[in-house]
Order: structure tokens, then sequence, then C-alpha cells
């Protein structure tokens, strides 16, 4: 009896001994060679051609009955949360009644197809930003 008991403490021993090799990370207090290796960044993703993405899809940010004209958009910028982009569309249109209006949107972008667009509201930076035409 006195023997399993050994056996059992041992084969626990050994196990948790190993057990701890696989929580030496990057910061752990072990030995460099030891270490689990740091990740790599990931590369850095180049921002999309936002005139190329307005144009193609005009149709799905201004309706064809307000007739968009003098669209303008800005530089893309990398939303603080997410992989996604950030960029505002601007251009005049028809109103309802007829009036001229200028109308302003930020788009979310994200693998370059257009994923979320909103009217700009006061918190919003597109007051400020630059705008080149599509």
């Amino acid at each position: 009896m006195r023997r399993i008991v050994v056996h059992i403490a041992c084969l626990i021993g050994g196990a948790l001994t190993l057990a701890g090799c696989g929580f030496a990370d990057v910061r752990s207090p072990v030995p460099e060679f030891m270490r689990a290796k740091a990740p790599e960044p990931a590369a850095p993703v180049p921002p999309p051609d936002v005139k190329r993405i307005v144009r193609d899809r005009l149709e799905t940010i201004f309706t064809a009955a307000s007739q968009p004209a003098r669209v303008r958009v800005s530089t893309p910028l990398r939303e603080p949360v997410g992989a996604g982009w950030t960029a505002c569309v601007r251009a005049e249109i028809s109103s309802v009644t007829g009036k001229p209006l200028t109308q302003t949107y930020r788009l979310t972008i994200a693998s370059d197809m257009i994923v979320d667009r909103r009217r700009v509201e006061e918190e919003d930076t597109c007051a400020s930003e630059n705008y080149e035409p599509v």
C-alpha cells in the first residue's frame, strides 16, 4: 500500500513539474531559452482607397433621388477600437422639397466594404476634416 502512495505522489509531482513548463510566457521569470517567443506584430494594413470605394458604391451612401453632386471624401482614419477605418463623405444633394442641401456621413470601412453609414453629429470630427473631390 505504501508503495502505491509513493508512486502516485511521484506521478503527481512529475505532472505538476511538467505542467509548469507550459506557463512560461514572455514575461515569466525563467531563463530566456525556456520562455515562449513573443508574437510578431501584425503587418500594418494600408488605408483603403476611399475615393474608389465611394465612387463604386455611391448608391449605398446617397439615394438616387437625392442626385448627389460635388461628392468629397476625407482621408481615412484608423478606428480607435477594431481593425476598420472611418472616413467622412460630403455631398450636395436635393432635399425632398427640391432645395439644395449639403449632407455629411461618417463611413466605417472594413476590407474595402462600407459596413456602416451614419449622419454626422456634433461630437464627430467631420467638420474639421479636409475633403478631396471623388
